[in-house]
């Protein structure tokens, strides 16, 4: 995976010099670099006014590079769901996924029975959505107020759009493995438009 494509994907909108700093190279080769990407429809820009002064060059990921970042059996995925739907009706699909829901639960449950704090849920809980295929990762929120969750990449992406229960199901179960002394909130959506998900977990 080109480590450009990856800071994007990692971190969204950025500038050359952000993504040099990032690399540890030089803005000019990074430039070259996007441009190359921009040939291939890869990456895209657009120029925001930040502060005083030109406007600056912000790069992001075209709808093309967000197919070099697997979506896990997606075709197949989409056909089982639009087959259980279409055969046996929304209830079995419902049925699907709370079977899906439970074990997931249970296998996030036993990750986190040895973590005592709340933040160490939270990073367990991350830890277990990276090694997934999310590219998750976790931090205090800046304004002190809980954690964040945040989820760079969805490899049921398109499963997901065909039925948006996965996306509940998951929500539900973060809320319970995480218990009831904090509230769990999904500020960013990638289905509604976002770049990513993220969640906001706050003690109770």
């Amino acid at each position: 995976m080109d480590k450009l494509l990856f800071q994007l994907k990692m971190r969204g909108n950025l500038t050359a010099g952000d993504l040099a700093g990032s690399l540890g190279v030089s803005a000019q080769a990074v430039r070259e670099k996007l441009a190359r990407l921009a040939e291939e429809g890869l990456v895209e820009h657009r120029d925001e006014a930040r502060g005083i002064g030109r406007p600056k060059r912000v790069w992001q990921l075209s709808s093309e590079a967000w197919k070099r970042f697997p979506d896990t059996h997606a075709e197949l995925s989409v056909s089982l769901i639009e087959a259980i739907r279409g055969s046996l009706g929304e209830d079995a699909l419902d049925r699907l996924i709370g079977h899906r829901e439970r074990e997931t639960e249970m296998r996030y449950a036993e990750a986190l029975s040895t973590c005592e704090s709340l933040d160490r849920k939270v990073a367990a809980l991350a830890d277990l959505r990276d090694r997934e295929g999310y590219m998750a990762e976790w931090r205090p929120a800046e304004d002190g107020d809980g954690f964040l969750l945040i989820e760079n990449h969805c490899p049921i992406c398109v499963a997901a759009r065909a039925c948006q229960g996965f996306c509940r199901a998951e929500l539900e179960v973060f809320a319970r493995v995480l218990g009831p002394a904090c509230t769990v909130e999904r500020t960013e959506h990638l289905l509604a438009g976002a770049r990513r998900c993220a969640y906001r977990i706050r003690p109770a």
